[in-house]
């Protein structure tokens, strides 16, 4: 889901469609323009359709350019143009508004007071900040790879019924949205804004079919936009969406929508389903159990098309050679069948790249691919469940089962965190409705509820008859707001802080540790006066659990030194002990102050393994301590306790959170009006940055405009963005810059690498003659940069090993497949050979 804003927002929606002559014989609006060149129109969707006009617009009637402009671009009713409610407010931008005071100011003024007054505004307009309206919430629904895949190959019939089971489940889901996510505000509160949540008439929105990806390959999704303007039940007045539960939602209602999507596509077609594993950090993938991964591969990848491309400049340059070129040619010729084979913004039929899918599934199954398709959907009728044949003792379980899930990660949750566990978690089985399936994943999220602990008060009056909602719950209490936990979380949460009011624990002396401070360490570097009045907290506190708190750049590596210094002092060489959450960031620990370090998980196997734990005397530091989970900062204070030893949690609590279900860090930070903190930002070259860091850190969204005023921000469509950002993470590594290209999800991030590695090939940079397959689907060579994407200690390198995240380059590949690796920015020369089967299951393009 994005949001969409006001004004031109709407745009791009429009770019693809095919103008269809409306007379089409076949019924579904994919089909109806099989042989338009283009997506077809968008449709009207949503039961607040029937407030528009006077009732002229319905389901599914095509949607005109000019009435979204009214709706979404405006806020206007797209029949009558009249205004649905209040204006969208239309706002200067802020170098508009510097733009008009500076154009008043006193001619007369001198230079040095114009600056001056110049300046002041600029601050005053940052201030204010820019806003932009809301018009709409663009959803994308998509269906599973296997069934674009099929749909991509079927003949007329089945690609309509496959179009048919797509609608169905997003008319579903609309429905869904419109009963349990879709309410306005109303009643105005001058401190806080609307203070009741009320229903309303439905919603109402446009959908557009898009057949494919970028790359050409089948990818069937609808863009659902939900206007932000809604008919309240209560007064009959227009307002906007609350877009808090449009955002909350997300989640479940993207699970909700896979599992009614395959109802309905087995109920069409009898078609099984199966979850297939995606690799590391994913949930597994459901896919239709006949449409076998080599046909997904085939429509998931360039490959491809790169391929055709390189065998046409291969035979090129035979014919103008006389000879076959070397591997090391090859592989430059392939970088340039890469760039010239990026795929544009290009719009096609759906029969020109139905007849183009069809060629190509043909290759990979060995058969005619429409034959292929008739057989995956002759299948005998299918056993659908109805929600009165799941036993009450199973809906428990579910309950229980997706409350140990969400509770793994999660240290607080909301029906809506339960809902789309409870959604993965009945994935396996087959509804005969829509509603079948809602009823079950409802019941198991309320036994969830029942199982966890439940954190918000109860309400402790009733609200009249007029303010409650049809389940009887308060208008003044948003739906599904209610916040849960359990009972282990909150256990380890108190022995935490039990813990860290026990000042029993290590000390070091005042003399030893202001010493220390006073001199530089071996680097030469001095700490500054938060540094060492945060140290002189920790060592004297007596704290058997510590925390030391510094945001980015504020120097916790230099403290952490110092005070091993001071401690190994009082209590011996070697008695500083590091734990991280990740192997890599107790690489970084190990390397920064030269102690043993581990990362927290393999500290507990080996705990449980052989019994190992801390020892009298130590100094227990564990860094970027909020990524650690609760749990897990439980055990090792509970170990630490237990034999004599202080821990010292390092970190931010307004960084990023556990991946575990965590925020411990937080509690015990904020538990102490007087933890030790660093706070003298020394990363930034400008002042203002320092600045504006620390208030990014505390969540006051407005400096984001000092961002903007400074010309750090960029704004356009998605791939211009994309591009721009390659142009500048390119022109800083050719100027010898480290420089860092960030993007939004694992796909883009390997057309990134796929589109920087053509780049060096062609500089000469990465060279042949053997390439090797990686794990995203991508090639290596000599002169490339990857990364390892699993620990194994059985691969040492120097010091270290290979570890899950740790960046290398490449400096050999060998014929069976194996590559060396040299690790990117060492400080040694180490090397270690990766055997051919971890680099084709665990290493990618870096």
């Amino acid at each position: 889901m994005r949001v969409m804003s006001a004004g031109d927002g709407y745009k791009y929606l429009l770019r693809t469609v095919a103008a269809g002559d409306g007379n089409r014989s076949l019924s579904t609006p994919l089909t109806r323009y099989y042989n338009a060149e283009g997506t077809p129109p968008g449709r009207w969707m949503g039961s607040g359709l029937p407030a528009l006009g006077t009732g002229q617009i319905t389901s599914g009637d095509e949607v005109s350019e000019a009435q979204l402009q009214l709706l979404v671009g405006m806020g206007r009713d797209p029949v009558t143009g009249a205004p649905l409610g209040r204006a969208y407010p239309v706002y200067k931008t802020i170098a508009q508004r510097i733009e008009e005071r500076t154009a008043t100011l006193d001619s007369h003024l001198d230079p040095a007071a114009r600056a001056r007054a110049i300046t002041a505004i600029e601050a005053e307009e940052a201030k204010r900040g820019t806003r932009r309206a809301v018009a709409g919430f663009d959803f994308t629904f998509s269906i599973p790879k296997s069934a674009s895949v099929l749909w991509a190959v079927a003949d007329a019939g089945m690609q309509s019924l496959i179009a048919q089971a797509h609608h169905d489940a997003v008319a579903d889901m609309i429905a869904y949205m419109e009963s349990e996510v879709a309410a306005t505000r109303t009643g105005a509160n001058a401190a806080d804004g609307a203070v009741a949540q009320v229903d309303v008439r439905g919603v109402i929105a446009t959908a557009y079919d898009h057949y494919d990806s970028r790359a050409g390959d089948p990818h069937l999704h609808t863009h659902v936009v939900i206007s932000n303007k809604v008919q309240t039940v209560l007064d009959g007045k227009w307002r906007s969406l609350d877009g808090r539960p449009m955002h909350a939602a997300t989640v479940a209602l993207s699970e909700l929508h896979e599992a009614v999507f395959a109802d309905h596509l087995t109920r069409m077609l009898g078609v099984e389903w199966e979850a297939r594993a995606r690799g590391r950090d994913r949930n597994p993938a459901w896919a239709i159990a006949n449409v076998p991964e080599e046909l997904i591969a085939e429509f998931s990848t360039r490959a491809r098309h790169i391929d055709e491309a390189t065998d046409r400049l291969i035979d090129k340059y035979v014919a103008e050679h006389g000879r076959r070129p070397s591997a090391t040619t090859i592989m430059k010729l392939r970088a340039q069948a890469t760039l010239s084979t990026r795929p544009e913004k290009t719009v096609h039929s759906l029969a020109d790249l139905t007849a183009t899918w069809r060629n190509r599934a043909a290759t990979v199954l060995g058969e005619d691919a429409t034959g292929w398709a008739r057989r995956v959907a002759a299948n005998e009728a299918p056993l659908l469940l109805r929600a009165d044949d799941i036993p009450l003792d199973i809906v428990r379980n579910l309950g229980e089962s997706v409350v140990a899930a969400v509770g793994e990660k999660r240290s607080t949750w909301r029906r809506w965190n339960l809902t789309a566990e409870a959604a993965r978690q009945t994935m396996d089985y087959r509804f005969a409705t829509a509603q079948d399936r809602e009823a079950i994943v409802g019941l198991v999220v309320d036994a969830a509820e029942t199982v966890s602990l439940r954190l918000t008060p109860f309400e402790l009056a009733s609200s009249p008859a007029a303010f409650r909602r049809v389940d009887a719950t308060s208008v003044f209490r948003p739906k599904n707001s209610t916040v849960y936990s359990s009972r282990q979380i909150l256990d380890a949460e108190d022995r935490l802080l039990e813990r860290s009011h026990d000042t029993t624990g290590l000390t070091v002396s005042l003399g030893t540790m202001e010493r220390i401070a006073r001199r530089p360490d071996a680097e030469g570097r001095e700490l500054s006066g938060d540094q060492a009045e945060a140290l002189v907290q920790i060592a004297v506190s007596g704290r058997v659990l510590d925390v030391l708190v510094g945001p980015a750049g504020a120097g916790k590596t230099t403290a952490m030194n110092a005070l091993r210094r001071a401690w190994e002092t009082e209590h011996g060489t070697g008695s500083v002990v590091g734990l991280a959450p990740s192997a890599g960031a107790a690489q970084v620990l190990a390397e920064d102050l030269g102690i043993a370090t581990e990362n927290t998980a393999k500290w507990w196997q080996t705990h449980q393994t052989t019994g190992a734990t801390f020892q009298a005397g130590q100094l227990v530091i564990v860094d970027e301590a909020s990524l650690a989970g609760t749990l897990s900062l439980y055990r090792i204070a509970g170990f630490a306790a237990e034999a004599g030893t202080k821990v010292l949690l390092v970190g931010d609590y307004a960084q990023l959170q556990s991946v575990d279900a965590g925020g411990a860090f937080g509690l015990l930070v904020h538990d102490r009006g007087d933890a030790p903190e660093l706070i003298d930002v020394h990363r930034f070259t400008h002042a203002w940055e320092k600045t504006a860091s620390l208030d990014l850190r505390h969540g006051h969204t407005d400096v984001i405009d000092t961002y903007e005023t400074h010309g750090r921000i960029h704004d356009g469509e998605t791939e211009e963005m994309i591009n721009s950002a390659y142009i500048a993470w390119r022109a800083d590594l050719l100027a010898g810059k480290a420089t860092v290209l960030v993007s939004d999800s694992n796909e883009s991030v390997t057309a990134l690498n796929t589109r920087a590695r053509t780049d060096l090939i062609l500089d000469g940079v990465v060279r042949g003659p053997r390439e090797v397959d990686l794990h995203d689907g991508t090639r290596a060579a000599t002169g490339d940069v990857v990364i390892t994407r699993r620990n194994d200690r059985r691969l040492r390198a120097g010091r270290g090993w290979v570890r899950n995240g740790d960046r290398w380059n490449v400096m050999d590949v060998r014929d069976d497949g194996s590559i060396v690796l040299q690790r990117a920015g060492a400080k040694w020369g180490a090397t270690v050979i990766v055997p051919a089967d971890y680099v084709a299951e665990h290493v990618e393009l870096g």
